[in-house]
């Protein structure tokens, strides 16, 4: 454009007089440097960057079977036009980076296939570990709804009447539709002693309703146990985390000690955990036999048990709810298939997907689904679950009676198998 104004300029140049061509001439050069001075400024502000983050490298490395299929060069373009027109700046480039990672894991549309950014990352190292803050509920996607697979006990999400199953439609008023799992987490944790608005529908509920939770240090409790004077033990498994095994073999030296006659394994409400504490427990019944099965696509690989069947003489019933999920799934199939307890209470979560957890160099992660779990016998748990052999609702008039149907229905085979030997 300033060409076409210079050349028109000077074809009329010999029109008018020299004072004046020097006068425009100058009004010509001072405009074009104000004008680029403006545009330097604004691309400046454009390209600066927020104090203590770097800028993205390697922007030009585009794998030669990428350029084949798309043009990867628009995800720059994309990147550049937010870079210089986007009415909010400086932009993050670091955020960009973590928020398009996010949306390349999330192109898979599994809500257990997600990234982690640092801080996402510490906070899921923490929870494997036993403690973090928060409200104390496991959550999970089932049928496309963000819902509640667990209150774990004592815990303010607990004490919030929250109940496996419930649907999670709102997060502090935002939407959940189509929220992924880990997502959703680090929307409800948060420091403790600050709140969370969830917005749940129950299923016996026709409308959903704001519950307002106060956020705590969740201390979890991984095992409990306590024996009868009837003989039979209850071992209570809340969470397969890292201080679970060492525990659980604690309470099989006590339940050894004790001579006793039955076991009850209560896993409701267990949302899962780490996979080698889960095959470590099973072996403790199954012994070196396969506990579960891995299956992907190219390939499927046998798990099997690592420790002595040190209860296998043992009459055991295994408690599950529509809050077992995981590694509780597999531990309650594994017994089923084995014929070595009865399974009592109602059908399971059906969490069987596996992921591959891998932590980035800079402190991020991705967790990645790659295959799916299968029982000794070759039943899938992802979506269908366990089946119990001795289904037991829970109903209302239990609850207000604080009766524990499915727990007395435990008993009651326990104490017949007892008879029968």
């Amino acid at each position: 454009m300033l060409t076409v104004m210079f050349a028109s300029f000077f074809a009329r140049a010999r029109l008018v007089p020299k004072s004046v061509l020097v006068v425009w001439l100058l009004v010509v050069v001072t405009g074009a440097f104000v004008v680029g001075m403006v545009i330097g400024e604004q691309r400046s502000a454009r390209s600066a960057v927020p104090a203590g983050e770097g800028q993205v490298e390697n922007q030009g490395e585009v794998p030669s079977y990428i350029s084949e299929d798309v043009d990867f060069h628009e995800f720059w373009d994309v990147w550049n036009l937010l870079k210089e027109t986007y009415y909010r700046q400086p932009l993050s480039d670091k955020e960009l980076y973590y928020g398009a990672l996010r949306g390349l894991v999330g192109a898979t549309e599994d809500p257990y296939t997600v990234f982690f950014d640092p801080k996402e990352t510490k906070d899921f190292t923490e929870s494997l570990e036993g403690s973090f803050d928060g409200i104390g509920a496991e959550i999970g996607v089932k049928e496309d709804q963000l819902q509640v697979v667990a209150p774990l006990p004592n815990t303010p999400a607990e004490r919030a009447g929250l109940k496996p199953g419930d649907a999670i439609l709102r997060i502090d008023g935002k939407d959940t539709t189509g929220m992924a799992v880990d997502e959703a987490v680090s929307l409800i944790r948060g420091p403790r002693g600050t709140k969370v608005v969830l917005t749940i529908l129950s299923a016996s509920a026709k409308e959903p309703k704001d519950v307002s939770i106060t956020r705590e240090k969740i201390v979890i409790e991984s095992v409990r146990f306590e024996i009868g004077e009837d003989g039979i033990a209850v071992i209570s498994l809340y969470f397969f985390n890292q201080e679970a095994d060492g525990l659980f073999q604690q309470v099989v030296n006590e339940v050894l000690a004790k001579n006793a006659k039955g076991i009850i394994l209560d896993l409701r409400s267990n949302p899962g955990g780490l996979l080698d504490v889960g095959i470590d427990i099973a072996s403790t019944w199954i012994g070196d036999k396969p506990v579960v099965i891995e299956k992907s696509p190219s390939d499927s690989r046998t798990f099997s048990g690592t420790t002595e069947p040190r209860l296998k003489e043992i009459s055991t019933v295994v408690l599950v709810n529509g809050g077992s999920a995981s590694a509780s799934e597999i531990l309650a199939g594994a017994l089923q298939d084995y014929g070595l307890a009865k399974i009592v209470g109602t059908q399971t979560f059906g969490k069987g997907s596996v992921q591959d957890y891998r932590e980035l160099p800079d402190g991020s992660a991705v967790k990645i689904t790659v295959a799916e779990w299968l029982t000794p016998n070759g039943r899938s748990i992802q979506d269908t679950g366990i089946t119990p052999d001795v289904m037991v609702e829970v109903i209302p008039a239990d609850a207000d009676a604080k009766r524990d149907a499915q727990k007395e229905k435990a008993r009651e085979l326990l104490r017949a198998a007892i008879r029968a030997q």
